[in-house]
């Protein structure tokens, strides 16, 4: 939901991550969509920006980008692989 200065809540956020079993092998999409966090995750770290993903995958928003980005920051306390 977007409150009255038009800021998504994070509990608005978090609810496009889905997790399906058997949809991309159980990992967190975005809206029972095929495309994973880790997608956008990994397209923004190469330095796309959100309007070329957005353009590359129409059926994505600006709101499930910011989702991606919320998932991961909710991440914290997880050891990170070098």
């Amino acid at each position: 939901m977007v409150n009255e200065v038009g800021v998504c809540s994070v509990d608005s956020l978090l609810s496009r991550i889905t997790i399906t079993h058997g949809l991309r092998s159980g990992q967190p999409c975005i809206r029972d969509l095929r495309i994973t966090v880790w997608d956008i995750l990994k397209w923004l770290g190469t330095g796309a920006s959100h309007a070329q993903i957005i353009s590359d995958y129409p059926e994505l928003t600006e709101e499930d980008i910011l989702a991606a980005l919320q998932w991961a920051g909710s991440l914290r306390d997880n050891a990170v692989v070098r």
